[in-house]
């Protein structure tokens, strides 16, 4: 057993250890204290963190169809600045000061470094950590590409779901006296959904899941008395809040009722048989809301469509709070 403890001790800290086999061969020309970063192999095989790197890439995608823009690898598609300049400009409805093509590695860390300080700038308000640099993004670092993405994806809300507590073991070499010494290390990339999608400030339904369950039933019938009250002019009734409001027609309904008008047919999906269909349900019953005067909900129409109590329940505590006179 010691020898095997000894063995495995070896091969994270000797110097040349195994996985160094595994190194491009730039990545070996290193100065001397120099210090560079990969993703151990096995951490790419691990299927959480295939599903980040492919949620992220359909999400960069999906941003970018007008621009005729798709990004295939990560590494290669985004480290010159060109596609993240794009992705940010589309997202934050902006327009940097930077020239649209650039072939010269000067010309592209300039750019990087435009992009990325207006991404500061943006991030600034969190205080989150900002673990990436101009040179870690053109050095084509996967870690620092994907800390930078789910960033972005958190701070405006990006209508998709990352996995949840995704880790890699990043390989850390450093060349000292002529040897390159390994270690490794594990990089957080993700937390819980909750955490990352903006929900950061706690508010009474936190407090309540989490010290008052009791009340919890207190409230869900307060809400069913509420939603039933309106919806029984078109003869609908609801018993179970989670379900009944996750393909989003009782929430476009009750929106019609509220605000005193028909919603024509064709906006929604009547009969949504789909993921997507009861996400474009729910995301218009949103709109609606924001037509109505309302903030727009904290809760995402993801979150209401996969059953999420704690989401439904904030969406019809806000529409309670404005309209619990309304006859």
């Amino acid at each position: 057993m010691s020898d095997l403890q000894e063995e495995g001790k070896n091969a994270i800290n000797s110097p040349l250890a195994p996985s160094l086999a595994d190194l491009h061969p730039e990545d070996t020309l290193l100065e001397e204290n120099e210090e560079r970063t990969m993703i151990d192999p096995t951490s790419k095989d691990d299927p959480k963190f295939k599903e980040l790197v492919k949620v992220l890439i359909d999400w960069i995608n999906e941003v970018l169809v007008e621009d005729r823009i798709i990004v295939k690898q990560l590494e290669e598609d985004l480290f010159d600045g060109q596609v993240l300049q794009k992705l940010l400009e589309t997202l934050a409805g902006c327009k940097l000061n930077v020239a649209e093509v650039t072939q010269s590695e000067i010309g592209q860390k300039q750019k990087l470094q435009t992009v990325l300080e207006a991404v500061q700038e943006l991030l600034r308000p969190h205080g989150w950590a900002l673990p990436w640099t101009v040179d870690a993004i053109h050095g084509k670092n996967l870690v620092a590409i994907l800390h930078l993405l789910v960033s972005l994806a958190m701070h405006f809300r990006a209508p998709i779901r990352l996995p949840e507590h995704v880790s890699v073991q990043v390989v850390v070499v450093r060349k000292r006296e002529g040897l390159l010494h390994s270690s490794h290390v594990i990089e957080e990339l993700t937390t819980t959904t909750e955490q990352m999608m903006g929900r950061f400030e706690r508010d009474a339904f936190d407090t309540l899941f989490d010290h008052a369950p009791d009340k919890l039933s207190l409230v869900k019938k307060s809400l069913i008395t509420f939603v039933n009250k309106h919806l029984n002019k078109l003869n609908l009734e609801v018993t179970e809040l989670e379900t009944q409001f996750a393909d989003g027609v009782y929430l476009v309904l009750l929106m019609g009722l509220l605000e005193d008008y028909f919603v024509p047919l064709h906006h929604f999906y009547l009969t949504p048989d789909s993921f997507d269909q009861k996400v474009h349900n729910v995301s218009f019953a949103f709109e609606l809301m924001l037509d109505g005067g309302l903030q727009k909900p904290k809760a995402r129409p993801e979150d209401v469509v996969s059953l999420d109590l704690k989401s439904t329940l904030r969406v019809l505590y806000n529409l309670f709070n404005k309209y619990k006179n309304a006859e």
